[in-house]
């Protein structure tokens, strides 16, 4: 031992210098040593093929131990980015200087004979040759034979700009090459001295840790949770919780965009979303402040190639160039299509959007959606025709097709099997009027012809039903007082007929008493009759509206998008990069914060693209916090489950998948189940490979915690349901794995990907109706305008020219597939 020795020199030398500047794995600990002493001692231990170990964790001690030594070499992989500031430059000449990446190699276990963490070896990393549009660092290590398997690496960036590191390959071990996989953006080592911490691939239990790892392992998780104090930093990776409380603009003129805070109380229940810490606003110190940065943790934003290609650069081009470009164009924003062939125009002719000094300046940012045309320095906005356009131009004129899209079209999961007779509103009748449904007993066995009563219909399981009614009838009176909005509590019946498919029976839409008025409520069939089948259209156009902004706000956004923020945050923040759960679960959140952000920023929030288009207007997000409180339970968002708890299936051993569809025709749903099938097979194979041992669940404190957290507070709101889903047994904990990679998979495929195909064509799926129903108390003069042009009244009914071509514009890009998509077991 040198102790001795070294506490003597310090006593009679003043020359001190710092072996180690830079914090190890504990902190900044710094071993300082009298140089001549230092000097002497290691010459003498080189000569009799010795070592000297210094312990970051205990500075003052050295180790002595025999060994030989090995060359290995690392090769680090790094994404090129498109980087022109001033300290490119310096960047540059650090990689010509060899000071571009300081790495550490942490042994994965302790020392045997000592008890303690052997040393880490330190080197710098060169900067090589670029292959297939990546850069290579490469260093050199010099290993000890005794040094054993490699646990970790720690990087410190000594450039002045971030790097996107891919993986780190270590090749001259007697036991193979070390994988380290990165893909993660590491700081500058100016923005934040921290090192950063990337494990090798090998996944284990918290009980299972490498020694020599696990303080790493605790010491990772520390900083992914931050203080929950300060505004965060574009550069940092901390994950924590917050309210949806950035939704209004308080701070803005007048009070136009004032809106509610979500979460955090009973009557608007929210899932939370990643705290950002920017300041309150001065107007509503409950609200936060908006800002043109909305930080998500760094290794959640998107890559440079779909930064450059999709979504963040695209939708922010439509939404802040696109959008003032078509707005600028409409002299008036309430102007609807003046007839069917203006709306076709859209797909073959384009809109001419104002002259730029860069005659191709939309085109570059957006060109999928944007024309150039170079004689006449025009930018023309040109909307490739959707597929269902192509098959059937008047598809979605035909009763067939508006039924056959509730199974097998942007959403289905709406449509339920009716088990209920007669229906009733549960809404208190002394405030939305008498509760007892229109549609009588006597229409609907009239509709189907007297082949069969009502209650043997119910019985052999054939009438179905989109209930929008009591979800949307106490927002009615509230929406219809904006301009140029119309919404109703709806019914839409459908009978299963003898062929298996769907036919519509009824629509029943129903408005509240307001004012003076009594409660005005009417049902609608189709008809042969012309006026009949002219009200029937308007009536569908009107359901198709409340279909659609219950798509996007509670099917898509709120299912997909919002209750799936939790389960990444509480993922990042009590599993451990090693853990297996959390490398299996990792790729289906890729991105997901990223455009949840945008979406506050300009999707969701006040005036923005969904309330300025669709039906529920400044209502929008208040009613998908509605829809979580009444609607969402986490037990119900498994495919099987969802599927029962709406009786288009039953338990059935003998059938496939174990479940007998009642729909035996339902595309999502015979696709779905397959794709939930292979997806439980291969988490149940992982969870029992890591798990082979019950009580290894209840004994994995990452595990637990994992889930408490996910309810208690990423669900707070929820957090005391009897329905949440127990995790003591790897089946337990196979089914709540399986639900969220549905979920984030299967689900948000469903429901994101046919966006533009089925809803490109506004007609098939208006956002919004903009006027009432003739048959809601008429003048004599309005109900003779319909009857004269009743296809007028259809076109004023559908959403405006600015609304129609916003709205198509944002689904093109975000139905859109990313250049650099992953598929299921693409990358194991």
């Amino acid at each position: 031992m040198l102790k001795p020795q070294l506490q003597q020199a310090s006593q009679s030398t003043k020359t001190l210098i710092p072996w180690s500047t830079k914090p190890f794995i504990f902190g900044e600990i710094l071993a300082s040593f009298p140089i001549n002493i230092l000097k002497k001692n290691i010459e003498q231990k080189k000569k009799k093929n010795f070592r000297v170990h210094y312990n970051a964790a205990n500075s003052t001690k050295a180790v002595l131990t025999s060994t030989e030594k090995s060359t290995v070499k690392a090769v680090v992989t790094v994404q090129k980015t498109v980087n022109l500031n001033i300290s490119r430059g310096v960047d540059d000449i650090g990689d010509l200087l060899g000071k571009s990446l300081l790495l550490w190699i942490v042994a994965a276990e302790f020392d045997p004979k000592t008890g303690l963490e052997k040393p880490s070896i330190r080197t710098y990393a060169h900067r090589g040759r670029d292959v297939d549009g990546d850069t290579h660092y490469e260093a050199d290590f010099v290993i000890p034979e005794d040094f054993g398997e490699v646990g970790a690496v720690l990087v410190e960036n000594e450039h002045h700009n971030e790097m996107y590191v891919k993986n780190i390959v270590i090749d001259g071990f007697s036991h193979g090459k070390v994988n380290v996989t990165c893909n993660s953006w590491v700081h500058s080592k100016f923005d934040n001295p921290q090192h950063r911490i990337f494990f090798t691939n090998k996944s284990y239990l918290p009980s299972k840790t490498p020694s020599g790892v696990k303080k790493l392992r605790e010491r990772e998780l520390v900083i992914l949770r931050g203080d929950g104090f300060g505004e965060r930093k574009q550069f940092e990776r901390i994950y924590d919780y917050e309210v949806y409380n950035d939704i209004g603009d308080p701070d803005g003129e007048g009070d136009d965009g004032i809106r509610p805070v979500l979460g955090g109380n009973k009557e608007l229940p929210y899932p939370r979303r990643c705290r950002t810490g920017r300041p309150r606003s001065k107007k509503d110190p409950l609200s936060e402040s908006r800002s043109t940065f909305v930080y998500v943790p760094r290794d959640e934003a998107f890559s440079e190639v779909k930064s450059l290609t999709f979504s963040v650069n695209t939708v922010h081009s439509v939404v802040h160039a696109v959008v003032p470009a078509l707005e600028s164009m409409v002299s008036d924003p309430n102007l609807g299509f003046m007839h069917f062939s203006a709306i076709d125009s859209l797909f073959n002719v384009g809109i001419d959007l104002p002259r730029t000094n860069n005659k191709s300046g939309l085109m570059n940012i957006v060109p999928r959606l944007i024309t150039a045309v170079f004689d006449t320095q025009k930018d023309v906005l040109l909307f490739e025709t959707p597929a269902l356009l192509q098959r059937d131009k008047f598809s979605w004129f035909r009763d067939v097709e508006f039924a056959r899209q509730t199974l097998a079209g942007l959403n289905p999961y709406s449509i339920r099997l009716v088990t209920e007779w007669p229906f009733k509103s549960k809404l208190d009748p002394a405030v939305y009027g008498p509760p007892e449904s229109a549609i009588t007993k006597e229409l609907i066995e009239k509709e189907i012809g007297g082949i069969m009563t009502v209650e043997e219909v119910i019985q052999q399981k054939k009438l179905f039903i989109l209930d929008y009614h009591d979800l949307l009838l106490p927002y009615v009176n509230k929406v219809n007082e904006l301009k140029g909005n119309v919404v109703y509590g709806s019914r839409s019946l459908f009978l299963l007929t003898s062929d298996g498919t769907l036919r519509p029976l009824a629509i029943e839409l129903t408005r509240p008493p307001v004012d003076d008025k009594p409660q005005w409520k009417e049902v609608y069939f189709p008809t042969w009759h012309a006026t009949g089948d002219w009200l029937w259209k308007l009536a569908k156009a009107h359901v198709l509206s409340h279909d659609s902004g219950y798509h996007q706000l509670v099917s898509h956004w709120l299912r997909t998008h919002c209750c799936t923020e939790p389960y990444i945050i509480a993922t990042n923040r009590q599993l451990g990069a090693m853990h297996p759960i959390y490398r299996l679960l990792h790729p289906h959140f890729r991105y997901t914060m990223e455009i949840n952000a945008l979406a506050r920023e300009a999707l969701i929030n006040a005036n923005g693209i969904i309330e300025s288009s669709f039906f529920p207007g400044k209502y929008a997000c208040e009613l998908s916090s509605v829809a979580y409180k009444v609607e969402w339970r986490f037990d119900q968002e498994a495919l099987p489950a969802n599927l029962i708890s709406r009786g288009l299936a039953v338990e059935d051993p003998s059938a496939p998948y174990g479940l007998k569809l009642t729909i035996e025709d339902f595309p999502f749903a015979n696709d779905g189940l397959v794709l939930w099938d292979i997806l439980k097979q291969w988490v149940t194979d992982y969870v029992n490979h890591y798990y082979p041992e019950t009580n290894l669940i209840e004994s994995d404190n990452e595990i637990q915690a994992w889930w408490s957290e996910i309810k208690n507070v990423g669900h707070g709101d929820k957090k005391d349901e009897p329905w949440w889903p127990e995790l003591k047994t790897p089946k337990d904990l196979i089914g709540i794995i399986t639900t969220i990679i549905w979920v984030t998979s299967g689900h948000h495929a469903a429901v994101n990907f046919g966006q533009y195909s089925f809803a490109g064509y506004f007609p098939n799926r208006p956002t919004i109706a903009r006027s009432k129903m003739p048959t809601e108390d008429p003048t004599p003069e309005e109900w003779q305008c319909f009857l004269n042009k009743p296809e007028e009244a259809l076109l004023k009914c559908f959403p405006s020219q600015i609304q129609a071509t916003k709205v198509m514009a944002i689904l093109d890009v975000l139905s859109n597939h990313s250049p650099e998509e992953e598929y299921i077991g693409e990358k194991m």
